[in-house]
């Protein structure tokens, strides 16, 4: 912290230590380890700086989870800090929204932001999370995530999270990612790359190997393997079951060495030479029921590794399951935390508060082995290690008394007299239309696959 140090400090502090969920950021000025006045609260917001790179390196030499094979696995998602309203705030953009009504996907105004996050094993609402980037609009965001990715297995790799000979790092990404791209894009680090795809894709399978005496150039692909066709599917090369708590019987089944037929459009307009055969590993997994009742459908999943074996593919799909703790990690962030809270108008400044948030959470990660289980008289007993990142939070305020806080004692201030009252503002705010453009850069559409009637096609 290199600018209003002591308030940006106190203020994390105040986050740990409150009492509830965050309800207001002015209100984190009445807790007691906040020394400070509500003006100093909103200067560190709007003015103070962090060394966001300093940042990333400490998180990233930070004790992270691991798989039972000290496999590290990455979940990259996006979460949106939604601002409808604020139209004095510059570089917004759509944002896809999902389940605030019926079967609507409605697209907000926002701030998108793109998490990268370890993962733990087992069934838990723990993440670590390693960095948070804003995405700004008209960002290729495949782009802008393969960055991001890279610069995280750079990190780990610098702190030595990553060693030579260790299992490559799996990263996993929904449905809304271009898995073969970004494959190919990390293709030259120590990482495999594992996404959902949708439904209606088509591959295609290695091409034939060419006849002796044939003329012409030689074929790229072979036949269509057609995710909503079973005639075209043939046998695949591993087929597991598993009986599963939540799911029932759990059966997967996968096929080598499928690949996308790429075209020279979207983001190969302008690749340099011919366009690469991105080879993986399709699994297909089917379960019996759905804990929420409802009919369950299959789930495709792409993997960047070739020639998988069955304890391989039920480690791919185990894991994509885990994908979904990230999302518990955002519902802390917003209903506990508050990160989505303050009314700010700076992107920047929801930049800082977004990184105090990941400071914050890194924080109540550290001190689960030293939390003591303050817990209501109707919650369960629970192991200090299966302590959720809220109950953690609960006792953090024992532990901040007992430790010393490199924060200098405040000065006693007065505030300014202010804009005298009846006075106009002289200097409005400009305000910024987002205008019909997604984070994506493209202009919004109603997308053909919400369109009742119609199924599409995808061979891309």
């Amino acid at each position: 912290m290199t600018a209003r140090a002591d308030a940006l400090f106190e203020l994390a502090d105040a986050v740990l230590c409150a009492d509830g969920p965050v309800r207001s950021l002015v209100g984190l000025s009445l807790v007691p380890e906040h020394r400070r006045g509500h003006g100093a609260l909103y200067d560190g917001i709007n003015h103070g700086r962090l060394n966001i790179a300093s940042l990333r390196n400490l998180v990233a030499a930070q004790g992270l989870p691991r798989a039972e094979d000290g496999r590290i696995r990455l979940a990259v998602d996006v979460s949106p800090w939604l601002r409808p309203d604020a139209g004095t705030s510059s570089e917004r953009s759509f944002c896809h929204t999902y389940g605030r009504g019926k079967d609507q996907h409605l697209m907000v105004p926002g701030w998108p932001y793109s998490v990268v996050a370890a993962l733990e094993t087992g069934r838990t609402s723990w993440t670590a999370l390693l960095d948070a980037v804003r995405l700004l609009p008209g960002a290729d965001v495949a782009a802008v995530t393969t960055d991001q990715i890279r610069g995280v297995v750079e990190r780990l790799i610098a702190a030595g999270q990553w060693l030579h000979g260790d299992p490559e790092i799996l990263v996993v990404l929904d449905a809304g990612y271009d898995a073969p791209r970004i494959a190919h894009l990390l293709a030259d680090l120590p990482v495999e790359v594992l996404g959902r795809m949708r439904s209606d894709r088509v591959l295609a399978r290695p091409a034939a190997p060419r006849a002796s005496g044939t003329n012409g150039r030689p074929p790229k692909h072979g036949g269509e393997f057609i995710f909503g066709d079973p005639a075209t599917w043939g046998p695949e090369q591993a087929k597991t079951t598993t009986d599963t708590r939540l799911y029932g019987t759990a059966t997967a089944q996968a096929w080598d060495r499928l690949h996308p037929r790429l075209t020279r459009r979207a983001a190969w307009t302008d690749h340099e030479g011919p366009l690469p055969v991105i080879e993986g590993t399709v699994i297909r997994l089917q379960v019996d029921h759905l804990p929420s009742g409802g009919d369950p459908k299959p789930v495709w999943l792409w993997c960047s590794t070739v020639n998988m074996t069955e304890a391989d593919v039920d480690r791919c799909w185990q894991t994509f399951l885990r994908r979904f703790d990230i999302e518990h990690t955002f519902r802390l962030f917003k209903q506990t935390l508050g990160w989505t809270v303050p009314k700010l108008r700076d992107p920047h400044a929801a930049d800082r508060w977004t990184w105090l948030m990941i400071v914050v959470h890194t924080q109540l990660r550290l001190a689960r082995p030293l939390t003591t289980d303050l817990r209501r008289p109707w919650e369960k007993p629970l192991d200090p290690e299966r302590l959720t990142p809220a109950r953690v939070r609960r006792g953090f305020r024992n532990i901040h008394a007992k430790i010393a806080s490199p924060a200098s004692a405040p000065k006693p201030t007065h505030p300014g007299p202010g804009r005298p009252t009846g006075s106009p503002n002289q200097h409005p705010a400009p305000r910024h239309n987002v205008g019909r453009i997604l984070a994506t850069g493209q202009a919004y559409q109603r997308p053909t696959h919400h369109k009742k009637g119609t199924k599409p096609r995808r061979t891309g």
